[in-house]
């Protein structure tokens, strides 16, 4: 399936069910694999970051987390299928593990946060083996190396990092392949979502795509990551004016 580029980075044009899909053929070939779910703070980010820029273009499915994303694709006439919201597909590769039988860990988020996700987890996929947590506020050295040993003895089949972006991305980047883990992904703020430290936007408001309006209405401080989405557009309107000429 041939990658749609949007502002340099690529996207695979799949549907949540074709990227649920390639993960299970993930987990089932072995090796390691590393997914990204991208939306437009993080195509602006790697357009300075050289380091994450790379990392996307390796990555072994990219899917578009952020109707700015989908619009863009649209926009430039190269439109992937719909908005994969990153917590949604975590919660579909979860809900695939506690049947498969996978084992999955927690990396990340505030001191106690992925225990309690863990235990949300357990009680919303009865059959899931959770078989590791730890906080994402470790220190490199000694502690890092801990935790890799912790993960490495746990062999999971999934791996879910809250670390934030681009960190998750470049720690998953970094170590997947001494880790051989066949699912690795970037979750952001979901174990926060999962604990109950943070809510989601109801559904009627996800449905018309203003989730990030009901985020900044709750957490105003994060008005400073959405200024760089004016930049986006403004990026994506000079993408399709050069692409006409």
């Amino acid at each position: 399936m041939t990658r749609i580029k949007i502002l340099g980075r690529e996207f695979d044009p799949v549907t949540m069910e074709e990227a649920q899909a390639q993960l299970a053929a993930f987990v089932a070939a072995g090796d390691s694999h590393l997914v990204v779910t991208a939306n437009p703070e993080m195509v602006m980010k790697a357009r300075g970051d050289q380091l994450l820029a790379e990392i996307m273009d390796r990555a072994d499915l990219v899917v578009a987390d952020g109707i700015g994303v989908v619009w863009a694709s649209r926009f430039l006439r190269r439109p992937v299928p719909e908005r994969i919201p990153g917590i949604e597909l975590a919660e579909g590769l979860l809900e695939q593990a506690s049947t498969q039988g996978w084992r999955v860990f927690l990396l990340g988020g505030a001191q106690g946060v992925a225990e309690q996700a863990a235990e949300v987890l357990q009680q919303r996929y009865p059959d899931i083996n959770i078989v590791g947590t730890y906080h994402g506020f470790f220190s490199s050295g000694e502690e890092e190396q801990g935790i890799l040993k912790k993960i490495a003895e746990a062999k999971p089949h999934v791996l879910l990092a809250a670390l934030g972006v681009p960190r998750q991305e470049k720690w998953l980047a970094a170590y997947l392949g001494t880790l051989k883990i066949p699912v690795a992904i970037g979750v952001g703020g979901s174990f926060n979502v999962w604990a109950g430290v943070d809510k989601r936007a109801p559904s009627w408001v996800r449905k018309i795509n203003l989730e990030w309006l009901y985020r900044l209405a709750r957490q105003p401080w994060r008005i400073k990551r959405l200024v760089v989405l004016p930049i986006f557009v403004l990026h994506v309107l000079f993408a399709r004016i050069k692409g006409g000429r």
